[in-house]
């Protein structure tokens, strides 16, 4: 099930880091760092915030915090806690269009379990469509969410791309920008969410900050761009903390007697894995 952006905004204000970072050398492979850690049972904490700004006032601020684990391959699966805010412009507008009911259902925390093959989302928003007996609703086919909306630094061809189109990089800071259609190429989450707005022309940009660990690990990228497609354009930003490296991880799915697949429950849930960006 192909992961999609439905929303808004403006850069969020993140508290800044409680400790300098040891800085990794110009040289250091972020991307064999990445792989080195890629062993079953071991994951990153992750804390992200996005935002998504068609303009005008309409904007959606999204937030993830949760744990990613890794197996040989890469991520593996994932456990967040994710959040939606919408801008007053863009509630105002969803309850002119009688959706005002939809919005505040959006706005209402989840937590998303992912296997890789399947979401299983749990939440207040479910109550009613559940029963007493279940509190989990199964999408399956899915993607893993990205750890970034813009930028997914768990990919090492992502990583890779970064690195070939930096514009400078001094101790543990690379900074850069890359087209959106260079990105896509590079990037299968960038070009499964963004599909819209990938090869559109004139393409566009994304900015981005990388902080690096003495390792090569990256410990915060912030990015930020313009995206344009046939129907408009939309700014987007994004700024995601990773910490704990090669933590003990362990995601547990959800019991089975505990879930109830999206398709039992039709039109009483959403279609699409509902969430931050998923």
């Amino acid at each position: 099930m192909k992961r999609t952006v439905v929303g808004v905004a403006l850069i969020a204000g993140l508290a800044q880091l409680t400790a300098t970072p040891a800085q990794a050398a110009a040289g250091t492979d972020p991307a064999k760092a990445l792989q080195a850690v890629w062993t079953r049972g071991m994951g990153v904490n992750i804390v992200s915030t996005a935002k998504v700004d068609h303009g005008s006032g309409v904007f959606y601020t999204s937030y993830v915090d949760g744990t990613v684990g890794f197996g040989p391959q890469g991520e593996l699966a994932s456990d967040t806690s994710q959040r939606v805010q919408f801008s007053k412009k863009a509630m105002s507008g969803l309850k002119k269009s009688g959706m005002a009911e939809d919005a505040a259902l959006a706005e209402m925390p989840l937590q998303v379990i992912s296997s890789g093959h399947d979401d299983y989302v749990s939440g207040p928003r479910f109550a009613e469509a559940l029963p007493q007996d279940a509190s989990w609703v199964r999408y399956p086919h899915t993607d893993l969410p990205a750890s970034n909306l813009l930028l997914e630094v768990l990919e090492p061809a992502t990583l890779k791309a970064l690195l070939a189109h930096r514009t400078s990089w001094q101790g543990g800071v690379l900074k850069g920008t890359i087209k959106t259609d260079k990105l896509a190429k590079a990037s299968p989450s960038f070009a499964s969410r963004f599909s819209a707005y990938a090869g559109s022309k004139p393409v566009g940009t994304v900015s981005y900050t990388l902080r690096l660990s003495s390792s090569g690990l990256v410990q915060r990228v912030s990015a930020e761009g313009v995206l344009r497609s046939r129907k408009g354009s939309l700014r987007a930003a994004s700024d995601t903390r990773y910490s704990a490296w090669g933590r003990q991880v362990t995601v547990l799915l959800p019991l089975r007697g505990d879930v109830l697949d999206q398709e039992q429950l039709q039109d009483k849930v959403p279609h699409q894995v509902p969430g931050a960006w998923n």
